[in-house]
């Protein structure tokens, strides 16, 4: 756990530096490190980018219905949001809605121009539900303790 925590704060940690900090060798961190890629505890390193810097101002979080629930819809839904670069995260949930989207976009007219040219292009959407992010109160890759 301890060598997880430090890599979800800064994944471009050294051997060294780990294990200065945790009370290990380099070789045993390496052998941990790889034990829990094998077991696939960490599946990838990635970067944060902070989408502002790139233009993107604004979140939005969609929330949509689906006229059928039936395993093609379900998956051509799915793929097809795949190919839509601006949507950053999509989850398949219970509830009112099938789907919450969260969507990286520069503005309210480029978030409107989304939603005709790619989002209601999609066969299937029953209803849909727009929340714009207002402040992120937390943000976390892992619950790591």
């Amino acid at each position: 756990m301890a060598i997880l925590r430090l890599l979800v704060k800064d994944s471009r940690r050294t051997l060294n530096e780990i294990g200065a900090e945790i009370g290990l060798s380099p070789t045993a961190c390496w052998s941990r490190i790889k034990r829990l890629e094998a077991d696939g505890v960490i599946q990838r390193y990635t970067i944060d980018v902070d989408m502002t810097k790139l233009g993107y101002n604004d979140t939005v979080i969609v929330q949509v219905t689906l006229e059928s629930h039936s395993d093609e819809t379900l998956y051509q839904f799915g793929r097809v949001l795949a190919t839509i670069p601006e949507v950053v995260e999509a989850y398949l949930v219970s509830g009112d809605y099938d789907y919450y989207i969260r969507i990286a976009v520069r503005d309210t007219r480029d978030y409107e121009r989304l939603l005709r040219e790619k989002l209601y292009k999609i066969p299937g959407i029953r209803h849909s539900k727009s929340h714009f992010v207002l402040r992120v109160l937390k943000e976390t890759s892992a619950p790591i303790d």
